[in-house]
């Protein structure tokens, strides 16, 4: 073994990092690169640990400032225009708010669903698929930006429109559009995207004091939304980008202009055919604002009246109707002269919904007081209260339609009535006394049927008369000694067109719903027996008769012309006048305002309707067939004259209940009727039905046909009559 195997190698000094000592070849170098692999390492740490903590701090502060924004507006405080719209939501009457503004609310069906296809394509083609911001328009808006030095196309989406328009900031800066993203998000993450549009539909500006589209629609175009062609769609797309600056009723071409760029887009969409698109561009955009809807003013003032807080009234009217009997009215009173109103009062008589309300001839007219609601003036009826005189006088049994009656000249007391005319007719019918509206007959009738009853039937239906301060009813009501409204009259004369019942005239919606409970007017024989008589009144001229139930009246010294109608559906009244109570020369119901009932019937837009057939046991009869007392009237055979007793029913007396008995056969018993009093032969009445005479007899019998009300009737040989009414059960 040589000595050089037994000596060991000298130890070399260790390098404190691990490394080998300098200036030792290749040591040296891997001892440099492991000093920089650390360095790096150390660094790389620095920097994720100084990145974690920018992050972490920049994430703190954002969510500080999202925080500190607040809660995001979801719209819920903003003010609405009050609006009063018809049965089937078309706009009657806006109110502004009260900043000024016209602010209408709208939602997604609001709009034709085309027009939202044209703004999703102009405004915002991803939205609904994005969550508030559309990362593929902000990058482009961003590179477009670093390229150009300039804004070349935004990148704002509907949400953050939205955004905007719920918290509107006047500065332009990134820290407000950072806002608009943030507040974006958190919309988009509260509501869905019909909530989205419909914020936006209701508030997107269109100049002036226009918000949301429905608004615009009216001031620009005079419609809904729903009802836009392709030019004023495109035009309603574009204006809120830059409202005041393409207003079309103050920049005209600049809104053609902006006009135009929407419909280029939706033609470059392939939303519009280009021969339309083409078509489009050729109209004119509308260079003037146009009136918001005035309809129905004085309902509309009261709904509002009736329910201050809500911001919605729907009511029973129909716009169409209104609409035309508004212009109707309004020529009818220019063509009269200065100083004369006209009313109109439309009402489906089977539910007492008012259909048009038409209170004067011009609202805003202060020369014809057109701000006072004439169908709920006290006025004069004239002869339009004759129909319920005669109603009651069948009722009770005491005349028929075809009962012969005198139209000659009497005294009552001092009171000594006199026809329109001046003249008698001497001996005539019943139907006809109400058809040439005789004043005489009426009054006639009248005196037997008593005033005190007469006033209270129709009070108690619904029909409110009113007397002067310290009066009486007396015999002069029938002839118009009375005061009553348009309302009332209508009421009343639908509840001869629904068979002897009244229901209450409803204007609102939320009433109408409401099940109402019909009072009775008089018997339905009875009030068939008027309208039947009505249809055959002489028609106006150039007009077609027996069509129309109706009947004129006219007032004491020319004051006030009447006309009130139905047919199988509608009830209608006119009232014609000045409102300040002066005479008007000529103004007779018959030749001013019966012309304007027939043409409001035709203003309807509806067919007319037949009226009903006449109800079971409806004594049909020319007046030889009638019973001998119900051939002829007499004056002189009024209740309580003679030495005679009157004529009495004793037994049942007047609201009993009568309990029916049942014999052998199954059938009701018959029901006595007590009596006393009377000349001659006795002849009883059921429902108006004769059905049976009986001479010196004081117990008279009849077979119930069920339970229900009855009217029993009693008239003796001079036309004297007692009546009740009882309950079979």
């Amino acid at each position: 073994m040589s000595m050089a195997n037994n000596i060991a190698s000298p130890e070399l000094p260790k390098n404190p990092l691990g490394m080998p000592p300098k200036g030792r070849g290749l040591g040296k170098g891997r001892e440099v690169g492991k000093v920089r692999e650390v360095g790096w390492s150390r660094t790389l740490r620095l920097m994720l640990v100084a990145t974690a903590i920018a992050f972490v701090a920049t994430g703190a502060f954002a969510s500080w400032w999202i925080v500190s924004l607040g809660p995001v507006s979801l719209g819920g405080g903003v003010e609405y225009s009050t609006l009063v719209i018809d049965r089937d939501g078309r706009l009657l009457r806006p109110y502004i708010t009260p900043e000024g503004r016209w602010r209408f609310p709208a939602t997604r069906d609001s709009v034709d669903p085309r027009l939202l296809g044209y703004l999703l394509a102009y405004e915002d083609r991803r939205f609904l698929e994005h969550h508030g911001v559309d990362p593929i328009a902000l990058g482009r808006a961003a590179f477009q930006l670093i390229g150009n030095g300039r804004i070349v196309s935004g990148a704002s989406t509907i949400s953050m429109q939205v955004a905007r328009l719920l918290e509107p900031r006047t500065e332009r800066s990134l820290t407000a559009k950072l806002r608009q993203i943030v507040r974006a998000i958190q919309i988009e993450h509260a509501l869905g995207k019909d909530e989205i549009l419909a914020l936006y539909f209701s508030l997107a500006p269109y100049g002036g004091n226009l918000e949301g589209i429905r608004a615009a629609s009216h001031a620009y175009f005079g419609k809904e939304p729903r009802r836009l062609n392709l030019a004023e769609s495109a035009l309603l797309v574009a204006l809120p980008q830059a409202p005041e600056v393409r207003r079309p009723d103050r920049f005209a071409a600049v809104a053609h202009l902006a006009r135009n760029r929407v419909l280029d887009r939706i033609a470059a969409s392939g939303l519009a055919p280009a021969d339309e698109v083409a078509r489009a561009k050729l109209e004119p955009v509308p260079d003037a604002r146009r009136p918001m809807p005035m309809l129905a003013p004085h309902a509309a003032d009261a709904a509002i009246t009736a329910a201050p807080r809500s911001r919605v009234h729907t009511l029973t009217i129909d716009a169409s109707m209104q609409k035309s009997l508004e212009d109707l009215a309004r020529d009818r009173a220019v063509a009269l002269g200065p100083g004369i109103s006209v009313a109109i009062l439309a009402v489906d008589h089977a539910t007492g919904e008012v259909l048009a309300r038409v209170a004067s001839a011009d609202y805003f007219d202060a020369g014809r007081a057109g701000q006072v609601d004439m169908t709920q003036a006290l006025r004069s009826p004239g002869s339009t209260l004759k129909p319920f005189i005669y109603g009651f006088g069948f009722e009770d049994g005491f005349i028929h339609p075809e009962t012969l009656i005198e139209d000659r000249p009497t005294r009552y007391g001092n009171y000594a009535p006199e026809n329109f005319d001046l003249t008698f007719q001497g001996t005539v019918t019943v139907r006809k006394a109400l058809q040439l509206s005789l004043n005489v007959p009426a009054v006639a009738v009248l005196d037997k049927v008593g005033p005190n009853r007469f006033t209270a039937r129709l009070t108690q239906a619904g029909g409110r008369l009113v007397l002067p301060k310290g009066e009486a009813p007396g015999l002069a009501m029938g002839l118009g000694g009375v005061g009553v409204r348009l309302s009332d009259l209508v009421a009343l004369y639908a509840g001869l067109a629904r068979l002897g019942t009244t229901v209450p005239l409803v204007e609102r919606m939320d009433e109408a719903r409401a099940p109402s409970v019909p009072i009775r007017l008089m018997d339905p024989s009875a009030s068939w027996q008027i309208g039947n008589v009505l249809l055959g009144t002489p028609p106006p001229e150039n007009a077609t008769g027996g069509r129309i139930a109706f009947k004129t009246g006219t007032s004491y010294g020319y004051r006030d012309a009447w006309s009130v109608g139905f047919d199988g559906r509608r009830t209608i009244g006119v009232w014609v006048g000045r409102p300040d109570g002066a005479p008007v020369p000529g103004l007779v119901g018959r030749k001013t305002a019966a012309p304007i009932l027939f043409d409001a019937f035709a203003r309807t837009g509806k067919l007319l309707s037949a009226l009903p057939p006449a109800p079971k046991g409806t004594l049909i009869a020319t007046s030889s067939k009638l019973p001998p007392p119900l051939q002829r009237y007499r004056a002189g055979a009024l209740a309580g004259e003679g030495s005679e007793p009157p004529l009495r029913i004793m037994f049942p007396p007047n609201g009993a209940r009568l309990e029916l008995g049942e014999g052998e056969d199954g059938r009701p018993d018959p029901i006595a009727l007590k009596i006393a009093g009377g000349v001659g032969a006795v002849t009883m009445l059921v429902n108006g039905m004769p059905v049976g005479e009986s001479i010196g007899r004081q117990t008279l019998f009849f077979e119930p046909g069920g339970p229900g009300f009855v009217r029993l009737t009693v008239m003796d040989t001079k036309g004297a009559t007692d009546s009740v009414v009882v309950r079979l059960q």
